[in-house]
C-alpha cells in the first residue's frame, strides 16, 4: 500500500484569528479559504510540504450532531481539550522565542520529556493544543 497523510482537521471558532496564527505566527501558507463569516473552511500548511495540510473547520457543523454534543464540543474547545496537533522543528529554542514574541498562549516552555523528546506547547486561538518537538 502507498498511503500518505493528506489533511488533518482542527476546529476554529474565529477564522481570522486562526489564519493569523497559522500564517503569521507559524509561517504556514493559506492554501484555501472557503465559506463566509465564521463558517469558513481554511486549509493551511508548510510551504515545503505541499501534500500535507491542516483543515481549520468550524466545529459541530455536521447536521447529525445533537445540541448536547455541540455544547460538549464548545466546552471542550474552551478548555483546550478538543483538538491538538504535533509539529516539529530543527531549532526549538528559536521557534519558542518567536512564539513568545508573538504573544502566543504558552502552555509549556521547551522541556525534555521523560520519554526523550524535547518539546514545547502552545494553544492556538481556538484553544487547540499545538506541541512542537525538536527534530534530532
Amino acid at each position: 500500500m502507498d498511503i500518505t497523510i493528506h489533511t488533518s482537521v482542527l476546529p476554529h471558532d474565529d477564522p481570522d484569528a486562526s489564519v493569523s496564527f497559522y500564517r503569521d505566527v507559524l509561517g504556514f501558507e493559506v492554501r484555501q479559504d472557503v465559506g463566509s463569516g465564521t463558517m469558513r473552511w481554511i486549509t493551511v500548511g508548510p510551504a515545503n510540504q505541499p501534500d500535507t495540510s491542516i483543515l481549520l473547520a468550524p466545529p459541530a457543523t455536521d447536521p447529525g450532531i445533537t445540541d448536547d454534543e455541540r455544547r460538549t464540543i464548545t466546552e471542550m474547545m474552551a478548555k483546550g481539550t478538543y483538538g491538538w496537533i504535533l509539529l516539529a522543528t530543527r531549532d526549538l529554542d528559536a521557534t519558542f522565542e518567536k512564539l513568545q514574541g508573538d504573544d502566543v498562549d504558552i502552555v509549556q516552555e521547551p522541556t525534555t520529556q521523560p520519554y526523550g523528546i524535547r518539546d514545547c506547547a502552545v494553544r492556538d486561538p481556538a484553544g487547540n493544543l499545538v506541541r512542537i518537538q525538536e527534530l534530532a
